[in-house]
């Protein structure tokens, strides 16, 4: 894709992207509540998930160094209290806590794979909504060290899908937007914002938070793979 496009950096996205093969959270988490048989129905539990993040998002609860599985404790705790108040839920935290963690674990050894080669050939930098402590979840992970510059929300003050995130990290590769790949899971949050800005997009195809859309020819490159893109 390199040479057909002239590419010569990329940024990532992380959560949904790197930790997961490209499905969002929301469906992460949700499978693992069915999967521990938690008693709850798919619209209770997205109004809880949507109202975890939106609070974690406004208030500082994550601390810098909070791992990942730290933070994805704190996560399902406030949305099984969300979910009942009485605490009711909370001896089903521990089993979706290490199910998800696993899965967080495999897709990250997958995508470390995958980089670590890709660094070989291209400049590589990261752009995320996240809580202050991604330093420290890319060492949990043995990501550190992969990319030259690490551009978290929390940190610079500019969240997704505000372009200018974007625009942030084509800076920190030195390089003209045209010669940056974007690679993402969200057509919303990642590719048109980057598509926007100037950048070649690569949308990581996976089970989304909403229904499929015909937004396929709005990326650059589809793939379902991290691999696809040492092709």
């Amino acid at each position: 894709m390199g040479t057909e496009w002239n590419v010569k950096g990329y940024i990532f996205d992380y959560g949904g992207t790197l930790d997961t093969g490209g499905r969002h959270w929301g469906q992460m988490l949700w499978h693992a509540y069915r999967q521990t048989g938690v008693p709850v129905t798919e619209q209770r539990f997205r109004e809880a998930y949507v109202e975890v993040e939106r609070f974690l998002g406004k208030n500082p609860v994550i601390e810098s160094n909070y791992t990942f599985r730290q933070t994805l404790s704190e996560k399902i705790k406030r949305q099984l209290q969300a979910i009942d108040a009485s605490g009711g839920l909370q001896a089903f935290h521990a089993p979706i806590l290490d199910n998800l963690y696993a899965e967080a674990c495999r897709h990250t050894r997958q995508s470390r794979d995958v980089l670590v080669q890709l660094k070989e050939h291209y400049r590589l930098v990261l752009v995320s909504n996240f809580y202050g402590n991604l330093t420290t979840v890319l060492r949990e992970f043995h990501l550190d060290g992969l990319f030259s510059k690490v551009i978290e929300s929390a940190v610079v003050g500019v969240r997704k899908p505000d372009p200018h995130i974007f625009l942030l990290g084509v800076e920190a590769l030195g390089l003209a937007p045209a010669e940056v790949a974007v690679v993402g899971d969200s057509m919303e949050k990642d590719l048109i914002p980057a598509k926007a800005v100037g950048c070649q997009t690569v949308w990581l195809k996976g089970e989304g938070w909403t229904a499929g859309s015909p937004a396929e020819n709005r990326a650059d490159r589809v793939i379902t793979d991290l691999k696809e893109l040492l092709a």
